[in-house]
Formats: C-alpha cells, sequence, structure tokens
C-alpha cells in the first residue's frame, strides 16, 4: 500500500529420476510430506485449473489494459498491468540466467533434500543472488543495475539534499506536496526518510552512485529468500521447508528484486517476521534477543515504506500458528525505537503519510481507474509469483485449518497454509486501499515473497515442471519487456 507517482515510460523500460524423500536430522520437526494433497497426486487436475485461471487473469488484463490504454491512456503504462514496454532482447546476463534456471530445475529439489541445513542456507542466499543479477544483467549493467535508482523519481536523486540530515528529517514532510517548493521525486514523497537514509549512508561510506545501489538491493533482496526459509522450518517443519527452497529461489519475483529499492524492502521485511517467528518458537540460542531485533527491524521498516506495516498481519498470523505471545512485549520495545528516533528528529510519521495520501491524488493516480487496477493487480501478482504459486495457493485455500487454530491441532501443512493465507491477506489490504493502482510487481514484493513457499503444498510427481514454470515466466518477463526497474 504505497503511493508513487511515475511517468511513462518512454524507453526500453524419459522422466526425470523423482528426488529421494527428505531425511531430517535426529531430533528435528518434520514436515508431514505424506500427507494427503502434498506429495501425492491427489488435486493435480484442481491445481493445473488454478494455473490456467491465473493465465486467464493475465490475458484478460493484457486485453483490457491495452484497450483503456489505446482510448485514453489512463492507465499509464506502456504493456498494462505491468510497468514495461515490449523490448525483445538478450544480454550478457542471458547465458548465465538460462544456466541457473537449468540447474534448479534439473538438481534443486535433490540438492535441498541432501544438503546440511546450514549449507542449505547460504546456498540459497547464493543461488538467489545468481538469478536475480544475471536477469538484471540481460539488460546489462547500465540499464539493469546501475541506472535503475538514478532515474529523476529514484532515491539517489535526493542525496544532495541532505548534506545536513538534521536538517532534511525536520522539514521532510514540507517537501511532500506536488506544489510545495522544492518537492520531493515521487519515491522519495512516497516513502519515509528512512529509503532515502539508506542511500544516503552508503554514499557517505564511500558507495555512492547507482551502481552500489543496485547492488545493495540485490544482495539484501535475494537474502528474503533465506528468511522465508527459516520461517517455514520454524513453523512448519523442515522437511517443507527444504521442498520450498527451489521455489524460493528461481521466482519470477527476481525480475524486481533487480534492482528496486522494494527488494531492499522485502529482506528488512522478511527477516523481522524471521526473527519473530524465531522467539515465538523458541528455536533460537536466544529467543528475547530475537525478539528485540525483530521490533527493531520492524520499526525501521515503517519508516522506509508506510504501506509495509501491513506485514503485521504475518505476525499475527506466526503467533496463531506459535501459540505464543511470549516476544511481544520485547518486540513492541524494539519496535518503538525507530519511531522515537525520527519523532524525536521532528518527523511526524502520519502527517506525512496524510500528505503522501494528497500527492498521490496530485499524480497520475487520479486518472488511472481503480475498477480496472483493484483486479489488475492481482495479474501482477501472478506473473511475479508464477503459476506453480497459484497452484500452491490453491491448496492452501482448501486446507482445513480453523479447526486447527481453534484446538492446536494444525498439521504442518496446515501452520505453512496458514503463513501463505496470511500474506495474501496483507496483499488484499494493500490491493483494497486504493493507494496500489499499478506498478505492485515491485511494490508489493515485501508481502509477494511470504506467498511463493506455497508451492512446498504441491505433489512430488511434476515439481519440476512447476519450477520450469517458473524459470521460463521470469526469463520471458526479461527478455521480452524492458520493466523499467
Amino acid at each position: 500500500m504505497r503511493a508513487e507517482e511515475t511517468p511513462t515510460a518512454d524507453h526500453r523500460p524419459s522422466p526425470p529420476e523423482e528426488c529421494p524423500p527428505v531425511q531430517e536430522p535426529a531430533g528435528k520437526k518434520t514436515g508431514k510430506t505424506g500427507e494427503k494433497g502434498t506429495t501425492g497426486t491427489t488435486g493435480r487436475g484442481a491445481d493445473l485449473a488454478a494455473a490456467g485461471a491465473g493465465v486467464l487473469l493475465v490475458v484478460v488484463a493484457v486485453l483490457v489494459g491495452r484497450a483503456i490504454e489505446r482510448a485514453d491512456g489512463a492507465l499509464h503504462v506502456n504493456w498494462p498491468p505491468l510497468f514495461a514496454s515490449w523490448d525483445p532482447h538478450i544480454g550478457p546476463g542471458t547465458p548465465a540466467a538460462v544456466l541457473v534456471a537449468l540447474a534448479v530445475v534439473v538438481q534443486g529439489p535433490a540438492v535441498a533434500a541432501r544438503l546440511s541445513w546450514r549449507a542449505l542456507t547460504l546456498a540459497t542466499w547464493a543461488t538467489s543472488m545468481a538469478w536475480v543479477f544475471s536477469l538484471a544483467l540481460v539488460d546489462g549493467w547500465h540499464d539493469g543495475i546501475a541506472q535503475r535508482l538514478t532515474t529523476r523519481e529514484e532515491y539517489l536523486q535526493g542525496i544532495g539534499r541532505f548534506g545536513d540530515i538534521g536538517a532534511a528529517v525536520r522539514g521532510y514532510t514540507s517537501h511532500i506536496l506536488l506544489y510545495s517548493p522544492g518537492h520531493w521525486p515521487a519515491h522519495l514523497a512516497g516513502h519515509p526518510p528512512g529509503a532515502v537514509l539508506t542511500f544516503v549512508g552508503l554514499d557517505r561510506l564511500g558507495l555512492g552512485g547507482g551502481g552500489w545501489a543496485g547492488v545493495w538491493c540485490v544482495v539484501t533482496g535475494a537474502s528474503a529468500a533465506v528468511a522465508v526459509l527459516v520461517t517455514v522450518r520454524a513453523l512448519a517443519g523442515e522437511a517443507l521447508a527444504r521442498r520450498a527452497a527451489p521455489f524460493l529461489v528461481v521466482a519470477p519475483t527476481a525480475v524486481w528484486i533487480g534492482a528496486s529499492a522494494d527488494g531492499y524492502f522485502a529482506a528488512v521485511a522478511a527477516w523481522a517476521v524471521a526473527l519473530f517467528t524465531l522467539a515465538a518458537t523458541r528455536t533460537v540460542r536466544s529467543p528475547a534477543t530475537a525478539a528485540v531485533a525483530s521490533g527493531l527491524l520492524f520499526g525501521a521498516l515503517c519508516y522506509l515504506s508506510y504501506g509495509l506495516a501491513l506485514i503485521a498481519v504475518i505476525g499475527v498470523a506466526v503467533l496463531l500458528i506459535s501459540r505464543s505471545a511470549r516476544p511481544l512485549p520485547l518486540f513492541l520495545a524494539g519496535a518503538l525505537v525507530a519511531p522515537a528516533v525520527f519523532t524525536l528528529a521532528g518527523f511526524n510519521w502520519w502527517e506525512a503519510y496524510q500528505l503522501l495520501v494528497e500527492r498521490y491524488y496530485q499524480g497520475v493516480a487520479r486518472i488511472r481507474p481503480y475498477g480496472y487496477w483493484v483486479w489488475a493487480n492481482l495479474a501482477c501478482t501472478v506473473l511475479m509469483t508464477g503459476l506453480a504459486t497459484v497452484a500452491g495457493m490453491r491448496r492452501a485455500c482448501t486446507a482445513k485449518i480453523l479447526r486447527g487454530v481453534r484446538t492446536g491441532t494444525l498439521q504442518d501443512t496446515g501452520r505453512l497454509a496458514l503463513l501463505v493465507l496470511a500474506a495474501l491477506l496483507a496483499l488484499l489490504l494493500a490491493d483494497l486501499s486504493g493507494m496500489s493502482k499499478a506498478e505492485t510487481e515491485r511494490i508489493w514484493l515485501p508481502f509477494a515473497c511470504w506467498l511463493l513457499p506455497a508451492a512446498a503444498l504441491l505433489p512430488d510427481r511434476g515439481r519440476r515442471g512447476w519450477l520450469t514454470a517458473q524459470t521460463v515466466l521470469a526469463l520471458l518477463i526479461n527478455h521480452l519487456l524492458f520493466t523499467g526497474w
């Protein structure tokens, strides 16, 4: 749920052997992967139907969007529903992207099953970075990474105005409205000052410019996959986490993680949830430290993007699954730090948000039709999360979880279903707010990464087919379109 005004993009914006069953370490919580609907073939037809419905939604969004754009240009995007331009091309990242895709499709499930847990987390981060970097480099270093955060609406345009950080923070709200003196570029106006201060900090450390900013977003953004992996293990067992790992690594979300600041925001949100989960489940050496750290990250997150306060919905699901409120006091103590610091520095979050709403409707949001975007945004979500996620979400939606929540008898698959459905609820709330009309393929990255582990609910048979669908979609988007982010 975030407002941004952006100009229309006018520039290149025999079957394989099934992987062996997971061998769980002694004493570790295991996922019930033998449960009906998880590794069996039950529901495969419905999975394919759900994926087909996702394809249909995208096709309708494209056709209707093109018709609206031809009629009056009200959508302000060149290739609805995505903020992108049609631009078939290949680039220096193409061979690497294809190799990463092939490696994960062919060997990913088996490797995820056999590596030690620590090795799996490192491999997840490394492979996710390789996937994001290679996709970004399809557009070359300049257009794919270094230039993305330097356009006239982006964060790096405001760094020069933070020579005196204290004064800039105190006067931040006075530059939000479009016709105010020295108004901020769209992305600075659409976010609290924590977002631009990240890049100011990099600049002060000698890591200035679009290249370093892009690398920062890719490296941090790729770590979100590890945070989701850790969370799934703590809540739903190691077996389901290992099944989810390949889908977390090669998700189409990588197209927009490299390189947009929203990938960085997604990582902060994901680690806030992961640490909160470790504290709630007491699966970490110091649950108290994890709770405080989670609060610190969540408080900071609210000063990176206003709408990401909705990540709290996922936190509520963590409490329901773990049936524990023990981390809440320390979490809240940590979460108050960032608001206290920014308030004492002279920035009023609530006042700024109200001004942002006004600024939002000073830009193209006053023209973009809510009646189209409220459902076309969901087509963007299909494109950013892939058909395997759509099929997995179908299984999550049919899981019988209400009684399990009431009685505390949720099975591992039900726990995972509740987690991803909470993320879906947060995304739908952002959608209905009307503050996310278009460009949600990157704005909603912090929510979308929590939908991806739903693919772990899919049966073993056909898993490589679903992985292939994920990688092919990402490759097609990156090679046929210039996304502008």
